[in-house]
């Protein structure tokens, strides 16, 4: 038996806002529902991931997901939620973008089997690229009011955010110009459902009034909370950026650690939010985390859930071993086997020097590569101390002064670790 879909999402915390009748329609008979992703980025963070997740537990439910790419509003820009007019994007830059977004999406959503519930992907700029403004004016803009837009949040905070600055008529035209792309797909593909995040509820509502206006019909809408951190800092942000659903923005073992340190409050909401899991399993892992808050049971497994389910189960187990690096027993092979790109985000932070590739290759005796190639201990007297106590470690493996350091000990064939005690790195680095 299918889901309910909009249970579903109540127990997990994914409902925020619903039309209603919308559970009825859901409950009646498979439903064609869209939810609009901004091509703003050749890749998708994981602000985004759950509105993907919201498709997949739609498609769970027997119901067919529209994933609709803006690239007609991707040229405008949406005001929800923004203090500040956001820079419109040139036509290539969006081409490439909205490839990107496509590919993200498909590594979610099931886009290419014969079933009934088969998700489609659509770009709004292929049906508004041939629109005219007057066209447009007088047979979409007549049945929606100004007065109607204006009452909008989105537009009511830009106002009352800035009354000097105001709002561009472009942006304005925004929630307009999505009511129209709810219309175009209620007629052209019968979707009568639309869902976004709790700031799209204005825009989602004006299409279902243009579609009740327009042509007589009855659609319906839904909204999901935002994701927010117990700790007030935003969801999906570190210091180093957003947290991205592409290998190549955001490393597998970057990923997991972004959840590995989610606080226990934040486990919890995450773990019903991001994962597929069952309320009866979910129940018990949150019962075992509590009876030892210390083994962090649900940060690692949400960390394994989502990466998982984003990068593959290959990944994940390289993204745990990686993570093991610096404080648990792992080898110089462990190391070797890390890809440049894991092998920096591990140690990142940690102090290094560069030396000569030429060097490396004739021998760096141990003593001159503790001190006077790196500087990491200070003295050549320190060095031998360090030695004599088994303290260093080149690779993670432990060396006496005899050691002579070699292309050999590369790892990436640009790095050797140093090591003084469990905690101490520093990397020597190939001058590049």
């Amino acid at each position: 038996m299918k889901t309910n879909f909009v249970e579903e999402l109540t127990w997990r915390g994914l409902l925020h806002n619903i039309m209603p009748g919308t559970e009825e329609q859901l409950q009646k008979e498979q439903t064609a529902a869209y939810i609009g992703f901004d091509p703003t980025a050749d890749s998708l963070h994981i602000g985004s991931l759950v509105q993907i997740i919201l498709l997949m537990h739609l498609q769970k439910a027997g119901h067919k997901p529209i994933a609709l790419v803006g690239g007609a509003t991707g040229m405008i820009g949406d005001p929800s939620g923004k203090s500040a007019e956001r820079n419109l994007l040139d036509e290539h830059t969006l081409e490439k973008n909205i490839a990107g977004v496509k590919a993200t999406l498909e590594r979610f959503i099931d886009f290419n089997s014969d079933a009934s519930t088969a998700a489609e992907l659509v770009n709004n700029y292929d049906w508004m690229k041939d629109i005219s403004f007057l066209d447009f004016a007088r047979d979409i803009g007549k049945h929606i009011t100004v007065n109607y837009m204006m009452a909008k949040d989105s537009v009511k905070k830009r106002f009352e955010a800035d009354a000097k600055e105001g709002m561009s008529f472009t942006e304005f035209t925004y929630q307009l110009i999505q009511g129209y792309d709810f219309l175009h797909l209620y007629k052209a593909k019968n979707c009568l459902l639309q869902i976004g995040g709790s700031d799209q509820w204005g825009n989602i509502t004006t299409g279902t009034e243009l579609i009740r206006r327009k042509v007589q019909g009855k659609a319906y809408a839904l909204t999901s909370p935002l994701v927010t951190k117990a700790d007030g800092t935003k969801f999906g942000k570190t210091e180093g950026g957003n947290i991205w659903l592409d290998a190549e923005r955001t490393s597998p073992y970057k990923f997991y650690q972004y959840w590995l340190n989610a606080s226990d409050v934040d486990a919890e909401k995450y773990i019903k939010i991001f994962t597929f899991l069952d309320k009866d399993t979910i129940d018990k892992l949150v019962e075992e985390h509590y009876e030892a808050p210390h083994l962090r049971v649900l940060q690692k497994k949400v960390a394994k859930e989502v990466t998982v389910m984003t990068h593959g189960q290959e990944a994940y187990e390289n993204a745990l071993k990686a993570s093991t690096i610096l404080f648990g027993k792992s080898t110089a092979n462990d190391l070797k086997n890390l890809d440049q790109q894991t092998f920096l985000d591990v140690f990142e932070g940690v102090p290094q020097a560069e030396i000569n590739r030429n060097d490396l290759e004739e021998g760096i005796n141990i003593v001159e590569a503790l001190n006077e190639k790196s500087g990491f201990l200070k003295s050549n007297g320190e060095a031998r101390r360090a030695l004599k106590e088994n303290s260093i470690s080149v690779n993670k493996e432990k060396v006496n002064d005899t050691c002579t350091l070699s292309t050999t000990d590369l790892i990436a064939d640009k790095f050797v670790l140093l090591q003084r005690g469990k905690r101490n790195y520093f990397l020597l680095k190939i001058k590049s």
